[in-house]
């Protein structure tokens, strides 16, 4: 059940239904975590079997390392998930990347891993191992140390908004909240429904409206000229913005109208001005998670400058790899992982020449790195969305003006093209709209008639059967 598809509301609103009939906190949180199991199960019921065998090992790691903080169970811990999600996701792509180098060296024939590694991935299986590496690591660093129960556990892993994509929590950030849930509440009830509008506009109208244009552009890399090469980057970039933040903040609204409170995931993140700017503002909680759980433990900056660039590029490939199986990712997470030393040797330059931030030229080089951060991550996302490496240099040398089209190129309407400058000029003027919102809250809102917010609602539903386009699963449903 994708959060924008029809069977989704029937879902969730037999799920508030029974959630606002339940007289006890027992009840509320045995109902939200039956619930969660069957949204989990709709997508394929034989994968709940492996989540729910992993929910019961890990709990009892969890438990043995309240008990006792023993390095043994940690490593023991760490290494039984890592297999877990290596094996699921990484099999195949491991076994093709070995076969390929010893086809190289003359030593081998196919390339082609056996037919039975290509299972469909377990929807989640990224997220919810991170979840339950959070607590360990937590349990382990003394930042958390609380008993909990088993079902406890298995809704803080598996509460519906945030299970299949995020955002990455810590158990500090929710189960102390699954453990004092309330009635539902008029006002989270208001903020969470127009938080989960936002979003469902954000991926109905905006997201699946450019996946079109996106899917076009990289499934024929060879009939692109540089007008289309860019139209069709641009329209990713904007598609995996909106898609993905519009995930985020139906997640935030839908756990609110359960009086649960969410972390943001997206703080305007093409507004940024350099890419150390650009990763706290992109995928909040993932960033987090590898600067706390990893970048920190192969020893963050200390160790000077050339160990510093070493722990991000490993951090930023390892981010990479994490995303998908396939050697275009690791390029790049390579790719973010240089911007973000170059940027530690610009800056460090720059201070160096005396610019201050504060400055004429400081404030200057900030609004420069604007348009060269988006630039940067434009030229990374052509890995992020290309097939191979080849669509992606065939790409990327489009935009450049230097690849000759095939016959009968591939020429964007006038239509698509004017998608693409909407989604641009929504996420230029976003962060200016958030501000007045907030400035102005949302009670006023519900001061408006009746009769006028209901026509407000019509006309966005109309909106979305009119103009929305082909309901399209969230693209981190496959990371």
């Amino acid at each position: 059940m994708i959060f924008s598809s029809a069977s989704f509301f029937v879902f969730l609103l037999a799920t508030l239904a029974l959630y606002a009939a339940a007289d006890t906190q027992r009840q509320r949180a045995g109902l939200l975590l039956a619930a969660s199991l069957v949204f989990y199960a709709s997508w394929k019921p034989a994968y709940l079997l492996l989540l729910l065998a992993s929910l019961g090992i890990n709990y009892r790691l969890y438990t043995s390392l309240l008990a006792r903080r023993s390095r043994a169970v940690l490593v023991f811990a760490v290494t039984l998930n890592l297999c877990l999600l290596g094996v699921a996701k990484y099999l195949a792509f491991a076994t093709e990347s070995v076969l390929a180098a010893v086809a190289w060296l003359g030593w081998g024939g196919t390339t082609d891993a056996p037919g039975w590694m290509h299972w469909a991935l377990p929807l989640g299986i990224s997220f919810y191992t991170f979840h339950m590496l959070s607590a360990m690591f937590d349990v382990w660093r003394g930042t958390w140390a609380k008993p909990v129960s088993f079902s406890r556990w298995c809704l803080y892993v598996t509460f519906f908004p945030h299970l299949i994509a995020g955002p990455i929590l810590r158990p500090g950030q929710l189960i102390d909240q699954l453990g004092e849930l309330q009635p539902l509440r008029a006002d989270a009830f208001r903020l969470g429904g127009t938080i989960f509008a936002a979003g469902l506009v954000k991926k109905a109208l905006l997201a699946d409206n450019l996946a079109p244009i996106a899917d076009a552009a990289f499934s024929s890399p060879a009939a692109l000229d540089a007008a289309a090469a860019w139209t069709g980057t641009l329209a990713f970039a904007f598609q995996i913005y909106f898609d993905f933040s519009g995930y985020s903040e139906m997640a935030i609204g839908l756990a609110l109208l359960f009086g649960v409170v969410l972390p943001r995931n997206f703080l305007y993140p093409y507004h940024s001005r350099n890419p150390t700017e650009f990763w706290r503002r992109w995928h909040v909680t993932l960033s987090q998670w590898l600067r706390d759980y990893l970048y920190i433990a192969l020893g963050g900056n200390r160790g000077g400058p050339a160990r510093t660039y070493l722990n991000l590029m490993t951090t930023m490939v390892l981010g990479g790899l994490w995303h998908g199986a396939n050697w275009t990712f690791v390029v790049w997470g390579a790719l973010q992982g240089a911007y973000l030393v170059g940027h530690r040797l610009l800056s460090g330059a720059f201070e160096r020449l005396g610019v201050a931030p504060d400055g004429a030229a400081g404030r200057a080089l900030a609004l420069a790195g604007v348009p060269a951060t988006f630039m940067l991550m434009l030229v990374a996302w052509v890995f992020f969305r290309a097939a191979d490496f080849g669509s992606a240099t065939t790409i990327l040398t489009a935009m450049a003006g230097l690849h000759e089209p095939a016959s009968g190129g591939l020429a964007f309407r006038r239509y698509e093209v004017g998608i693409v400058g909407v989604g641009a000029l929504v996420a230029a003027l976003e962060p200016a709209l958030v501000r007045i919102c907030e400035r102005r809250g949302i009670g006023w809102w519900w001061r408006v008639p009746f009769v006028l917010r209901g026509g407000a609602y019509a006309t966005l539903v109309l909106a979305i059967v009119a103009f929305g386009g082909a309901t399209q699963k969230f693209i981190y449903f496959d990371f």
